[in-house]
């Protein structure tokens, strides 16, 4: 039995264990207990009281007419408790006790306490309200206990956004009418005086009912009993309270109010459920779009990426030599901004995108979608398989070019050695053809012709002293060709003249030769000492020559070894210069002699030695020239040797600074590897030791900077090897974007961990035991496990697996059949099996009910009950409804459904 007789004096409906006002279900009694009901002094507000009486018959009646009857006066028809348990039956669909049909005052109490039981069946508490009081006709007791049935069976269960009872009443009214002038619902009173609200309830449902933009705010009475009419018409809510009642009190009775407006709530309750059906496919399509703008933003950027790889490769690719130094010296700096400027931004680019579609993925999967499956060329397959053509292609450019830039370096060297010995060799013939074609041994004396029988067989020595010149003339023009020398035109033609004056030369000496021998006998007497100074003097002369074309040969070296090889050969020549000072002493004494024997036997020379051109003057004035461009050699040569210990220095340097950084990104990496496997902590610890650790590689980048600087100086040294380091400037380079591009990697794997913990609802222990076991299984601490190791683990984890459901399994966690199972596709399998979300049918369920349990939903429809941006977007993609039940304008709900979720959940 219920305790209708408590100490106090106040009353409570509802559970006595109620929540905190605006909680969940049990809010109700503390809302009741917090009132500032009519009982304190046990009397009611007349005003109040004569609303209660309007509002709560008709409410009864509501329910009552059902049955076939109904109550006229409210304290008086429920004394015998038959109308009243007719009441809760219908109110409740149960069936009470049956009745007991005497007229005396015990059966009364009976039937009384029968219904008051019920109640109390229900979770309410009744504290002063007894079956005596009803039984009596006590006002008050009886409209409070018809208040209780009310909060009980129309109000308790009103729930919008985790509020209930009059909160959440309170809050459904607020957001129906937010979007109307002059409507500001703060309460159960006073904000519904004026009517608007009622009104603004009536149209937010039913526009068709209210013109809304008519009703006057100044005009109370006429909006009431416009909306007391339309409801009562057309919404079967019978009219509650007169206009006059509610605008002629201060301040209306809340419970009355409250009554009525429960009953707007529940004529409208279908309306509602299409709001809560339109707030999932909200959800869903936001979802959505969402992903579609990151499959876009995706598409975008691997298109980019893929164009610049494109335009870039066939300008790595081209190998079409320049003709100068200075045109390929261009390339190379122009391939150096490249790797400075133009790759870095690239290499991030392509990480980047890398992260953005794990990212992509892993949300796709965690809202139940298909994986993203990009248009055809842009996969990440697609741009990691164009990338390494790239680095192909960029490989081999640079070597080219440098060796390039060395050919044409030998290039020029050779065709300044060839210009240089051509033009010796041409001042050394001119005016020979003509000298060998003068007849003057017609008419000299006998002296005279033997004296050029002399002088000829002196010019036929220098002629084959100067063979070994115009051979290399020949041959270096040779070289020319070979390697493609791009003015060899030029030098073919001057070497062709040379070879072929050269031809003529020693055709014309032979006929001199055989003109003089002929009549060489008619010849007695020659100076021998003139003789004798013609042959010293002339290979003299050529060995001066020599040397000094020797001294004034160009060189390029490229190594310290090189150069002191050079030093040591002239060192070595150096030596060589007193003894040919001797032999000058010696050939100028012979001219002495001549001379001193002439004077002595008063003999007149008649102009110079009749053997030779080379005069003394010519010996003097050449060995001066020798001993001038000796020192000019030893400058030369020291300026080279110190530009080649410079070159040393900056090898050194590059190497020492190199077999730091090198080693360095190495323990970097494996450093990586080891705390991408270990992963202590939380995710967000772990996460931020990741981007610690990501920034202390970051701030490594100045010894990268001073290592590009000290390489960029060797390059424009022209150094081209270092016997002090096995790394290069490629090597370095590689290893660092590799760093990068797998720390960032590592930091993604963690961010999507904490995105699938998130949103799967994992907690950080299953997290912690998910990385236990897989680490655990991962015998070769990769990273990723083989198939046996992965089904050791499900295992060990609870899972009965036969063949069949093993290879499910694995076409889940390994859709590429790479025989490797990730620890991202671990934990999103384990959170699969644990977790739920939205499905197909869920979404198909709203979208009928927003229909109106229709098989079709029309563009109408959507646009009233979705936000205009997802109205828009299912409008453009649904297809028309083709089914028998169709309508002009009817589109597919149910297919569009499915396609969000792709094919398997059909």
């Amino acid at each position: 039995m219920v305790d209708y007789h408590a100490a106090n004096q106040s009353y409570q409906y509802g559970p006595s264990s109620g929540g905190n006002g605006a909680g969940g279900g049990g809010s109700m009694g503390d809302y009741m207990a917090q009132e500032d009901d009519w009982d304190r002094d046990l009397l009611l507000d007349p005003a109040w009281e004569k609303q209660q009486r309007k509002t709560f018959t008709a409410w009864c009646n509501s329910h009552l007419r059902k049955a076939g009857t109904q109550i006229e006066n409210i304290d008086e028809d429920f004394r015998d408790g038959l109308k009243l348990m007719l009441l809760l039956e219908v109110i409740s669909g149960e069936r009470l006790p049956k009745p007991e049909r005497g007229k005396m005052r015990v059966h009364k109490i009976n039937n009384v306490n029968k219904a008051l039981d019920f109640i109390a069946s229900k979770g309410v508490k009744l504290v002063s309200i007894g079956a005596e009081e009803i039984v009596d006709g006590n006002a008050k007791m009886t409209l409070g206990m018809i208040w209780t049935i009310i909060l009980r069976f129309a109000i308790q269960d009103i729930s919008v956004e985790e509020t209930s009872a009059k909160e959440g009443l309170l809050l459904w009214c607020q957001r129906k009418t937010a979007p109307y002038k002059n409507v500001n619902v703060q309460n159960f009173h006073i904000s519904w005086k004026d009517g608007l609200a009622f009104n603004a309830l009536i149209h937010r449902h039913r526009p068709e009912l209210i013109e809304y933009d008519k009703l006057r705010k100044d005009d109370p009475v006429t909006n009431l009993n416009n909306a007391f009419e339309v409801a009562e018409k057309y919404l079967d809510i019978p009219k509650m309270l007169d206009a006059e009642d509610i605008v002629g009190t201060l301040r209306p009775d809340e419970k009355a109010i409250m009554t009525y407006v429960s009953c707007f709530y529940h004529a409208f309750s279908g309306a509602q459920k299409a709001e809560t059906a339109a707030n999932r496919i909200c959800k869903v399509l936001a979802v959505n779009q969402e992903n579609e703008h990151l499959m876009e933003d995706y598409e975008r950027l691997a298109s980019d990426l893929l164009e610049w790889i494109r335009r870039t490769i066939p300008w790595l690719e081209d190998r079409v030599p320049q003709k100068t130094i200075q045109e390929m010296q261009q390339k190379l700096e122009d391939f150096r901004d490249y790797r400075r400027v133009h790759k870095p931004p690239k290499v991030q680019e392509k990480c980047q995108l890398e992260i953005n579609f794990n990212t992509l993925q892993t949300k796709l999967r965690l809202s139940n979608r298909p994986a993203f499956m990009p248009s055809e060329g842009r996969m990440v397959s697609d741009i990691n398989n164009g990338w390494q053509h790239l680095e192909q292609a960029e490989k081999g450019y640079e070597e080219w070019l440098l060796n390039e830039i060395r050919r044409l370096e030998r290039l020029d060297h050779l065709a300044e050695k060839f210009r240089q010995k051509a033009s010796i060799h041409e001042a050394w013939t001119d005016g020979k053809e003509a000298m060998l074609k003068h007849r003057d041994y017609e008419t000299a004396t006998l002296s005279d012709i033997k004296a050029l029988i002399r002088k000829h067989e002196a010019f036929e020595s220098d002629l084959a002293a100067h063979q070994d010149r115009v051979e290399q003339i020949a041959a270096i023009a040779q070289e020319l060709n070979e390697l493609d020398y791009y003015d060899s035109h030029n030098v073919n033609t001057r070497c062709q003249k040379i070879c072929d004056q050269w031809d003529a030369l020693g055709s014309l000496t032979q006929s001199r030769r055989e003109a003089l021998e002929k009549t060489e006998k008619q010849l007695e007497t020659i100076d021998q000492l003139h003789l004798e100074y013609a042959k010293r003097a002339a290979p003299f002369n050529n060995w001066m020559e020599s040397a000094m074309e020797d001294l004034q040969d160009m060189f390029i070296v490229h190594t310290i070894e090189e150069i002191e090889g050079l030093i040591s050969a002239h060192d070595q020549f150096k030596s060589t210069l007193p003894d040919a000072d001797r032999e000058r002493e010696a050939i100028l004494a012979i001219h002495k002699e001549a001379q001193r024997i002439a004077e002595s036997n008063h003999i007149k020379l008649l102009g110079s030695n009749p053997y030779t051109t080379v005069t003394p003057q010519i010996i003097n004035s050449k060995w001066e020239k020798v001993q001038q461009l000796v020192p000019k050699r030893d400058h030369a040569l020291l300026d080279e040797q110190s530009k080649q210990q410079s070159n040393e220095h900056l090898r050194r340097q590059f190497a020492s600074q190199a077999n730091i950084v090198g080693p360095w990104i190495q323990t970097k990496m494996e450093e990586i590897g080891r705390i991408s496997i270990e992963m202590n902590g939380t995710l967000e610890d772990q996460l931020s030791h990741l981007k610690r650790y990501e920034r202390s590689i970051v701030d490594y980048k100045p010894n990268l900077d001073l290592l590009e600087q000290q390489h960029q100086l060797i390059q424009e040294a022209l150094i081209f090897d270092n016997k002090h380091t096995n790394y290069t400037m490629e090597h370095i380079r590689v290893g660092w974007e590799q760093l990068l591009t797998t720390i960032a990697r590592t930091i993604n794997e963690v961010e999507n961990q904490i995105l699938t913990r998130d949103a799967k609802g994992i907690s950080q222990e299953q997290m912690q035991e998910f990385r236990a076991s897989f680490n655990h299984f991962d015998k070769k601490q990769t990273g990723s496990m083989d198939s046996d190791d992965f089904r050791a683990l499900l295992i060990s984890t609870g899972y009965s697996l036969g063949d069949a459901e093993f290879n499910r399994i694995m076409s889940v966690v390994d859709p590429n059949h790479s025989g490797l199972v990730t620890f991202q596709a671990f934990i999103d399998f384990m959170s699969r099996e644990t977790t739920d979300t939205d499905t197909a049918d869920q979404v198909i369920a709203s979208f009928k009910v927003l229909a109106g349990d229709k098989n079709f939903i029309t563009a109408e429809e959507l646009r009233r009950e979705l936000p205009p941006d997802q109205a828009e977007y299912c409008i453009a993609r649904m297809a028309p409804y083709q089914g028998p039940d169709a309508v002009p304008g009817a589109l597919d709900y149910k297919s569009f459904s499915t396609a969000l979720y792709g094919e398997s959940d059909l």
